[in-house]
């Protein structure tokens, strides 16, 4: 009898177990929750210890501590308790319903599409209440969290999934950026807003937004046997008798809602809605009672409370008081998440290794003539227009007195600040263009370029630091230090990513997580620096070529003429790395040299590239996809018309981006962004077939 009885005892004694584990989880969360809120409550400019804030609860201190306490510390502690716990649920809830380990508000470009919406609502100068303010970025979050999974499609794997929600989450960044350069006086203050900070004025936005956090959690709680089949996949969910279209879009609705209310309390705080729920997946493992999404989900919002709480105790511990008001919570959390991205990528079994892209046709000579022709007469006519359409309009005339040195003062002085800003725009556009034909042949990864891998944000780090230090600083130096910060980034991202094959799962998500970091600390440079420094840098950042000299050029050129001539002159090389792993060890090339070789050559034009014209987006991706399009596989082709694509696409926008709403001005890379972004989407979907 006592051997008949064990079996049956034993799933009892663990279903006790692991439900005694879980209680004591959740339980302990509380515990460091509660520990880290004391602490912050302690922290601030404003010397009031743990004594004084005991006295305030009680009534017992003075008005100033009591002040402090209730009006600015204790808002605080609480709005990155909501704030955390309304993330780690949101997270854990999209990685349910899509099933997607990567899913979170952030990679769904959630909080991207709720900041844009009330940017919108600010620059265009209408005031709205806070729950008003909450309706209309839980629309944009939504709109954007609806893209993302319509283009990344059903089931997806983890990389379409990010790169659907980085493209997009670009796309928005950029309008954003616009919109911060169009309206600076009434969004004042909203960059800061955007990286991310707890900081409260009082209870207000507390009280109002933890009402709408609140009824979210308790939506997410009622329908958590619904996500628990859902989980399992969508033909269990149908066999269980489940809704699987009401339950998915319930749930995107809700954590959407979510993410929309603390984008209004507090601006988008990165990474928490991906790694808290992370952080409790092993812990589902030893107790299955946190597999169940009704025990799940609160588990996550109390390790995503601990996480803001802790990267807010963190900041205030390791930086003065004066620096932790003005250094928002979002870029501590920002960094960390870059570096669990770039972790949670090296253990990702997703996707093949790498493959060269879709088959496409080759065309004959005489066509390859004809584009070529076609291209250089669009090229030479967008340069044209370049010099002489602006804020003054010239004649071709007026320039041929200029090129002789007998135009008037005033044509003199405008094309001496023209023409190397419309030099500028061609040689970026072209290194950047061959930049990511190399990137793309060399890791056979349809989707690299320098932007999405991280490089053109390391060489970003490099030069905004150099910009905002030493203004004064020359281009070349600008050049070496754009160099340095991509020569970081693109070791950690090829490094790591060669460990297995180049896989293309590999490569995108340890090159979206360092260019999160370098995204992330870029802002923490601007938010530290003096207010014409940021200015400045903001501009630089958005891909703009004003005040650029001749000087400026000359790195980006000498680069991309030698880059040129190797790329031609290796050219077979090329076609042979592009194809596969052994075609090229059996024809006896040396593959990893030569593959080191070609990325060391396009880590050079990114870096003098954004050097020469800030940060444009895209182009290393747009330029070399069109001209294979046109003139097939064959780097002798490739080469020289992606350059003329890559030329002519960031002219336009360089063109574009001065002249449509002057005497204002735009730079070329947002506007690169609003043509890079739908193109991008356009090849993950056509990709899914």
């Amino acid at each position: 009898m006592a051997v008949t009885a064990t079996p049956s005892a034993t799933p009892e004694r663990a279903l006790t177990s692991s439900s005694t584990g879980a209680v004591a989880v959740t339980a302990g969360l509380v515990l460091l929750v509660a520990a880290l809120a004391v602490v912050d409550i302690t922290q601030g400019t404003a010397s009031v210890g743990p004594g004084e804030v005991w006295k305030a609860f009680t009534g017992q201190a003075d008005q100033g501590d009591s002040s402090v306490v209730i009006a600015s510390r204790m808002p605080r502690m609480v709005a990155g308790i909501l704030i955390g716990v309304a993330l780690g649920a949101a997270g854990a809830t999209l990685q349910a319903v899509t099933r997607n380990v990567l899913a979170a508000p952030d990679t769904l470009a959630v909080n991207t599409g709720a900041y844009l919406a009330v940017t919108i609502l600010v620059a265009s100068g209408a005031t709205a209440p806070l729950l008003a303010s909450s309706g209309v970025a839980f629309l944009g979050g939504l709109a954007a969290a609806a893209v993302v999974l319509a283009v990344s499609g059903r089931g997806a794997g983890t990389v379409r999934l990010v790169l659907a929600g980085s493209a997009l989450a670009l796309g928005l960044n950029a309008i954003t950026e616009a919109l911060l350069l169009l309206f600076p006086e009434r969004t004042e203050g909203l960059y800061q807003w955007g990286q991310g900070s707890i900081s409260q004025n009082g209870f207000d936005g507390v009280v109002q937004m933890g009402p709408v956090i609140v009824a979210a959690l308790a939506g997410l709680l009622l329908i958590a046997r619904r996500i628990d089949a859902l989980a399992l996949g969508d033909d269990a969910a149908h066999g269980l008798g489940v809704p699987v279209r009401g339950t998915r879009v319930t749930s995107v609705v809700l954590a959407s809602l979510l993410a929309a209310a603390t984008v209004t309390l507090a601006g988008p705080i990165a990474f928490v809605g991906l790694c808290a729920p992370a952080l409790v997946r092993p812990l589902a493992g030893r107790f299955r009672a946190l597999v169940r999404h009704r025990v799940r989900i609160p588990v996550a919002g109390l390790v995503g409370a601990a996480l803001v709480l802790g990267s807010d105790v963190l900041l205030r511990t390791v930086t003065s008081a004066q620096t932790a008001v003005t250094v928002p919570t979002g870029v501590i959390t920002s960094v960390v998440g870059a570096v669990f991205l770039v972790v949670m990528a090296m253990r990702t079994r997703d996707g093949a290794n790498a493959t060269a892209p879709d088959r496409l046709r080759i065309p004959s000579r005489r066509a390859y003539v004809i584009t070529v022709t076609l291209l250089a007469a669009t090229l030479v006519g967008v340069t044209i227009a370049a010099v002489l359409v602006g804020d003054s309009t010239f004649l071709l005339g007026d320039v041929v007195n200029w090129v002789r040195g007998q135009s008037g003062q005033a044509i003199t002085f405008v094309l001496d600040t023209r023409v190397p800003r419309v030099y500028a725009a061609l040689l970026a556009g072209a290194a950047l263009a061959l930049s990511g034909t190399l990137v793309q042949s060399v890791t056979r990864n349809p989707l690299a370029e320098p932007g999405t891998l991280g490089v053109s944000g390391g060489a970003g780090l490099g030069a905004i630091l150099l910009v905002t230090s030493a203004p004064g600083a020359g281009s070349w130096g600008i050049a070496g230090a754009a160099f340095a910060g991509a020569v970081v980034s693109s070791l950690i991202v090829f490094g790591l990513a060669a460990r297995g094959g180049f896989r293309n799962s590999r490569l995108v998500l340890v090159g979206m997580g360092v260019s999160s970091g370098s995204l992330a600390l870029i802002s923490l440079v601007i938010v530290l620096t003096d207010r014409f420094s940021a200015t400045k840098a903001l501009i630089w950042l958005s891909g703009s070529t004003y005040g650029r000299t001749a000087t400026d050029v000359l790195p980006v050129a000498a680069v991309l003429v030698a880059a040129t001539v190797v790329a031609l002159s290796r050219r077979k090389e090329l076609d042979l790395v592009s194809l596969d792993e052994d075609t090229p060890r059996l024809l006896g090339l040396n593959l990893a040299r030569g593959r080191l070789g070609f990325l060391v050559l396009s880590v050079l034009l990114s870096a003098t590239a954004v050097a020469a014209a800030g940060t444009i987006g895209f182009v290393g991706l747009v330029a070399p996809h069109a001209a294979r399009a046109l003139v097939g596989r064959r780097h002798l082709r490739v080469v020289p018309v992606a350059m003329m694509l890559g030329a002519t696409l960031v002219c336009l926008a360089d063109l574009l981006g001065r002249t449509v709403i002057a005497p204002a001005q735009l730079g070329a890379g947002l506007m690169t962004a609003a043509v890079g972004t739908p193109y991008f989407v356009y090849l993950l979907v056509r990709s899914r077939r």
